[in-house]
């Protein structure tokens, strides 16, 4: 069998060194490590939900995964401190729409109940919290367990444009396909352990782990342009320059509103004044940080 696991590495070996080949390898969860003393790094938190529906205000968790991991400081994952996984039922059935899409039965979370106090001690000491989709994920965290209403947080789908470094999309599984690994997730932390590899993945382009970029991009400031009572025949000129709408059933203004970088505030400005509104106008600007940023609370 040794031999037999030899040969094949060896296969993959020549295989990846041709043009013609692709070589995937099944992703295998790092193993934990234990800093070395001195050492300075930084820890971080990969986090994902499965829930009973997509409103963070009613729809409840029914699953929550982990890895907290550290990283140097420029964005090198050194290892996996920990990791954790839990289920939680619900207080309604879970429904057959939910179960297709995630794989969870009633009668895998029945009976069981989120450990607050382990999770608020799994989180504690770290510098950011990243998720795929933050823009979901941190607000049901933030309902759950107030502790992530205070972190900083990073959104590996949105803050890396995939698409300039080559990869199809952004989909997890096409970015873990891109970094040479395919997995067959069955549980939140196994996507935890998936997004590790994709962070740890070196880019092309910038010759660094995906990682550093997103850091990089998650400590800079954004801003918030809402464009209010804009005339409903406008919605298409909105929407090509990549305005969302809001329904306003959040708190927050029923709106069309954009991010953009600080640099780019006073070009967005003009584009309203001069296509939307034909007059000077202050619109409402939010700046936004990695504390703020994807949070339910703004």
């Amino acid at each position: 069998m040794l031999q037999d696991t030899t040969d094949l590495i060896a296969m993959a070996e020549a295989l990846s060194r041709s043009a013609d080949y692709r070589v995937l390898r099944r992703l295998v969860a790092r193993p934990t490590y234990v800093p070395t003393a001195g050492q300075e790094v930084r820890s971080g938190i990969l986090l994902d939900t499965e829930t009973t529906g997509l409103d963070h205000a009613k729809d409840e968790i029914i699953e929550l995964g982990m890895v907290k991991f550290d990283y140097a400081a420029d964005g090198r994952i050194v290892g996996v401190r920990d990791t954790f996984s839990a289920f939680n039922e619900p207080s309604a059935p879970i429904s057959a729409e939910v179960t297709a899409l995630t794989g969870i039965t009633d009668e895998m979370v029945a009976g069981r109940r989120f450990d607050d106090a382990a999770i608020t001690a799994f989180a504690g000491d770290a510098v950011i919290v990243i998720a795929h989709n933050s823009g979901f994920d941190r607000k049901f965290a933030e309902r759950y367990w107030p502790l992530f209403v205070h972190k900083a947080w990073g959104c590996s789908m949105s803050e890396i444009d995939w698409r300039k470094h080559g990869f199809a999309g952004a989909q997890l599984g096409y970015l873990l396909n891109g970094a040479g690994f395919f997995h067959q997730a069955h549980r939140a932390v196994d996507d935890c352990h998936a997004l590790l590899e994709v962070l740890a993945f070196e880019l092309p382009t910038t010759g660094t782990p995906a990682l550093a970029l997103l850091l990089e991009t998650a400590r800079k400031a954004t801003l918030r342009v809402w464009a209010e009572q804009t005339a409903f025949e406008l919605k298409d000129s909105l929407k090509r320059r990549g305005y969302r709408w809001n329904d306003g059933s959040d708190g927050r203004p029923k709106s069309w509103f954009i991010d953009v970088d600080e640099t780019a505030l006073d070009d967005e400005i003009a584009f309203l004044r001069t296509e939307i509104y034909m007059q000077d106008v202050e619109p409402t600007v939010q700046r936004l940080t990695a504390f703020t940023r994807f949070s339910g609370r703004i």
